[in-house]
């Protein structure tokens, strides 16, 4: 993608800004124009670019009436419901561009949903889940033999004007769930959405067998061969139409065939596809088994890709990330490592949503279970407040003095523990949110604000701010990442010592001797924890349910609260691009 930035448009127009941005898993260039239209151009129509501007196609009437044809009736090509045209663009450095543009339909009632029971539940994808689900299935063609052909999708375009649901046919609980399911990215209830694809020649199956040139059992053969195409790549679509298949009238009669004898086709109208039953579970799988492989590795990746131009590598307390924008909550994001490709893991659209269970009755304490189906334990930082503590009790008072520790210090002095032997669970990222948080002026403590002042991100804000809230996402403690990532397994479970008291699995005096061993092994590295409590220590069940030892007969034990750590201050180096 290019980078962003203005640039002129054509006819002297210049966008309001060009910059790259992600959703799906599609990348986009995001052109915003002074119309308050946006336009989200994939790779494939980035060299059209200037040809899909709206003014080279649509917002100029006279243009569009001369050079467009609605895709209705016999003598289209393509036939079908929805409101489709095809168009040319007017040329733009000396070249023009045949294009189709379809009205996406998201919202609306499913036609036919009442009387066949194949299309029963079946809902119109947003045009951001339909392009992302045909470039994975035209990219399908590197897993297995054979190709799905399509057109390419070049363009989302937004326009700016407002219409009401009665207009589009929308309902708005149909809609409030697209934009539930939609955290990536904003979804206007109120706004046209329309997809834009490559314009392929040719007729679709069901013309070519009113024009003679394939008989009805041809027609039927073929619409069931694709049928079982898309199906073996993990693909199928809910109303099967011989309409959605474009094949090519032959020279001297007939459709077009390749080199083995089959009919040439592609597919075409994909509002209504998804991915099978079988793929879904298996694309989870696998890109869990992805994050599982990456998360091994984190350290070692050092450049973004390319198709990552929003990310860059910081460091902050010695501490390596992967830093950039929370698009779809105007906050940010610090991924604990050198892989860009982990950063998508951790954005808050796969995790701020999903069902999870509080771990703690007085902190903000949560586990899930992502999108991705990662497992992950998310805390609520309390930087910034004031522990609530007896400023005349000697012990007490050492909290007040040292404070709540930022997110930043966490995520250090977990590296730190563990560079000095102390197993720690695994810190993952940091996510600043995007709205505003403040708290009361008589409970704050702005000790991090000042010492982390020159801490900065690569825009040049501070790294710590005092109008935003801080989450610190912690790794749901099963088993080490190197043997996560050979076997992916529940080997262990988390409890903490607490916990296993209370349960009977450790004694009074097992407990006390634990939590004295941790508090001398601290000690001895220079670490104090201010308010070392049972529910700090992290042990670790085995299948049978029994804790797991060390060689001396001790729990394993797992630091895994860092808010009130106590060490030497940090490096004061700065956050710049690495």
């Amino acid at each position: 993608m290019k980078a962003s930035g203005t640039s002129a448009g054509t006819n002297g127009k210049r966008p309001i800004a060009r910059r790259p941005t992600r959703v799906l898993a599609v990348d986009y260039l995001l052109v915003e124009l002074p119309t308050g239209d946006d336009l989200y151009v994939t790779g494939h129509g980035l060299p059209f670019a200037e040809n899909l501007m709206p003014e080279n196609f649509w917002s100029d009437d006279d243009w569009f009436r001369a050079h467009s044809q609605k895709l209705f009736g016999h003598n289209s090509g393509y036939t079908g419901s929805s409101t489709i045209y095809r168009v040319k663009t007017k040329s733009v450095n000396g070249r023009d561009k045949d294009i189709v543009l379809k009205w996406n339909r998201m919202g609306q009632d499913v036609p036919g949903e009442e009387t066949h029971e194949e299309l029963t539940g079946a809902e119109f994808n947003s045009p951001y889940e339909e392009f992302s689900l045909v470039i994975e299935m035209r990219e399908a063609r590197r897993e297995s033999p054979g190709r799905i052909l399509t057109h390419k999708p070049l363009a989302i375009y937004v326009p700016s004007r407002r219409v009401e649901l009665w207009q589009t046919g929308r309902r708005e609980y149909k809609m409030q769930a697209k934009i539930r399911n939609h955290t990536e990215i904003v979804i206007d209830m109120f706004r046209p959405y329309a997809v834009i694809y490559e314009w392929i020649d040719g007729i679709d199956l069901a013309e070519a067998c009113r024009r003679g040139a394939v008989d009805t059992e041809t027609m039927q053969t073929l619409t069931l061969q694709v049928e079982r195409e898309m199906r073996a790549k993990g693909f199928q679509v809910t109303d099967r139409k011989p309409q959605h298949i474009i094949v090519r009238p032959g020279r001297e009669g007939g459709v077009l065939r390749d080199r083995t004898g089959r009919i040439a086709h592609a597919i075409v109208d994909f509002e209504l596809l998804q991915r099978t039953p079988e793929r879904e579970t298996r694309v989870r799988k696998e890109r869990r088994t992805e994050y599982l492989r990456r998360q091994a590795h984190r350290f070692e990746a050092t450049a973004a890709p390319a198709a990552s131009p929003r990310v860059g590598c910081v460091s902050i307390f010695g501490v390596h990330y992967v830093y950039g924008p929370a698009e779809s909550t105007g906050g940010a994001l610090w991924v604990v490592g050198k892989d860009p490709t982990l950063f998508d893991y951790f954005l808050p659209e796969r995790w701020r949503h999903t069902p999870r269970t509080r771990l703690s009755a007085t902190d903000h304490v949560h586990h899930t279970v992502t999108k991705d189906n990662i497992h992950l334990v998310w805390k609520l930082s309390r930087v910034g407040q004031q522990p609530d503590v007896d400023p005349f009790k000697p012990d007490e008072k050492s909290i007040l003095e040292h404070g709540y520790n930022s997110p930043f210090e966490e995520v250090a002095v977990s590296f730190a523990l563990s560079r000095r032997g102390v197993p720690t669970t695994y810190p993952r990222a940091i996510y600043m949110t995007g709205h505003q948080a403040r708290t009361l002026q008589s409970l704050e403590d702005r000790s991090r604000y000042e010492s982390h002042r020159h801490l900065l991100s690569p825009e040049g804000m501070p790294v710590l701010r005092e109008d935003r809230e801080y989450i610190v996402i912690w790794g749901y403690w099963n088993k080490p990442d190197e043997l996560l990532a050979v076997q992916d397994s529940d080997y262990y479970q988390g409890i903490d010592a607490l916990h296993a008291l209370r349960q009977g699995l450790l004694s009074k005096t097992a407990y006390l001797d634990l939590m004295r061993k941790v508090r001398d092994r601290l000690a001895s590295i220079g670490i104090e924890d201010l308010n070392l409590r049972g529910n700090h220590l992290l042990l670790s069940l085995d299948n049978s349910g029994q804790l797991l030892l060390d060689p001396d007969g001790f729990p394993q034990v797992r630091i895994c609260n860092f808010e009130l750590l106590r060490t030497a201050r940090f490096d004061s180096e700065g956050a710049g691009m690495l």
